[in-house]
């Protein structure tokens, strides 16, 4: 116990003080209780001192930052970085103050360092990750404006500096240096790589997505083989984080999105304007042919009809055959039927709608027939991608061809009408 605190004069000066002390509080002379109590007044010191000088580093820190006025120096105060890189401050004081407690050949003073350098090495680790998380919040948030999904290779970088600490923490811890270490792990590496197989493919794929630009976060996206359809909200190493349009949230592996298949409708969205494909079915029986008095009654009931039927009707009387408009409306109708009328008539309404986009193509048709009828097609594109809006503008259309299609002789499919009403006589008593 004599080797355990040092020689040196200062030593021997702070030791008298102590003897002094245990002397006024009436204890007797004992070498070992004096060294333990040496020992414990140091070490009480160095924390103090070390979280003191902390303390006073991050209140300066504070006020310096505080005094610029920067926003990126108000995010460093949010992100509380100086905090945490700060921890590193105390195991250094200790460190310094260490020698003062032990003697330089004392196992106990090799333990205690050995402590000490394994808990500056974490510190330095948490503030290495916090510096890391700074850097991808800072970018992700100001210059990451196609939401790229980088959280993937901040975990992963992340999870690097862990591996190199704890390859530090056990050098330390043994004895030993680093690099023998590391070549010693070799023999583990195929159980390293079954343990991080997750993370590691989750990495590759989230190369692949960000580098493919496949996904970003804010995609609408549709996974065929689950339930997924929502919102991305977050991409991570090993998890992509999917919001249903229900708020349910539906976890997907990372790589299930690169070796399947997947629809982001991210392409309609930077588009602005939103498909619509929808078919009614037009009763074949209803369906007959038109008369000039029809045609008439039509035109003067739907005047964006007139225009169409004129030109229709000159190129008949000239012998031209039908031409059509190879622009936005391909298909305009005819004057043959009623419902080649009313197919020319849905084309002109579309031409002519507010909400629906012009610029792409418009498409009034006939699908093939089959035993309940003939599908009238509707193929056009809204001037919007507002969800709400889309539905309110496509219902809106569909009613204007039900209420519509009547007054052209048209009937729209109903299993329940067989073309005849049978009124059933009611009993008497």
């Amino acid at each position: 116990m004599t080797a355990l605190i040092p020689s040196h004069d200062i030593a021997q000066w702070i030791l008298g003080i102590v003897r002094d002390l245990c002397g006024l509080i009436g204890l007797d002379s004992n070498p070992r209780i004096e060294q333990i109590v040496y020992v414990v007044l140091i070490c009480l010191f160095a924390i103090l001192l070390g979280y003191a000088i902390r303390r006073a580093v991050v209140f300066v820190v504070r006020k310096i930052i505080k005094l610029r006025k920067s926003d990126f120096g108000t995010e460093l105060l949010n992100q509380k970085i100086v905090t945490k890189c700060s921890h590193i401050i105390p195991p250094l004081v200790i460190l310094a103050l260490l020698p003062f407690a032990f003697d330089h050949s004392s196992s106990v003073l090799t333990f205690f360092r050995r402590a000490v350098d394994i808990y500056l090495t974490i510190m330095f680790g948490v503030g290495c990750n916090a510096i890391i998380g700074f850097v991808w919040y800072n970018y992700n948030r100001h210059a990451n404006k196609e939401n790229h999904p980088l959280k993937g290779v901040m975990n992963v970088a992340k999870g690097i500096v862990w591996i190199i600490i704890t390859i530090i923490c056990m050098s330390i811890l043994i004895n030993k240096s680093p690099m023998a270490l590391l070549g010693g792990l070799g023999a583990f590496a195929a159980a390293l790589m079954l343990i991080f197989k997750d993370s590691i493919l989750g990495f590759v794929a989230g190369i692949q997505l960000s580098s493919n630009d496949m996904l970003r976060v804010g995609d609408w996206i549709v996974v065929p083989s689950t339930i997924a359809n929502g919102i991305v909200v977050d991409v991570s190493l090993t998890v992509v984080k999917v919001q249903n349009w229900d708020n349910t949230i539906v976890m997907l592996p990372p790589y299930s999105l690169v070796s399947g298949s997947f629809q982001n409708w991210r392409g309609m969205s930077d588009s602005g304007v939103r498909q619509i494909d929808r078919s009614v079915i037009i009763d074949n029986t209803s369906i007959v042919g038109a008369t000039q008095s029809f045609i008439d009654d039509m035109t003067a009931k739907y005047p964006l009809l007139q225009e169409f039927v004129a030109k229709r009707q000159a190129d008949a009387k000239e012998g031209k055959s039908m031409v059509f408009n190879g622009g936005v409306a391909p298909v305009n109708g005819t004057l043959d039927t009623n419902l080649g009328l009313f197919r020319a008539y849905m084309c002109r309404y579309l031409l002519n709608h507010p909400a629906i986009a012009h610029d792409q193509n418009i498409i009034v048709r006939l699908m093939t027939p089959d035993a309940n009828g003939t599908p009238l097609d509707i193929y056009c594109f809204t001037a919007t991608t507002d969800w709400l809006a889309y539905e309110a503008i496509r219902s809106q259309l569909f009613e204007h061809i039900a209420t519509s299609a009547a007054d052209f002789g048209l009937r729209i499919f109903n299993t329940t009408y067989n073309g005849q009403i049978t009124l059933t006589p009611t009993a008497t008593a």
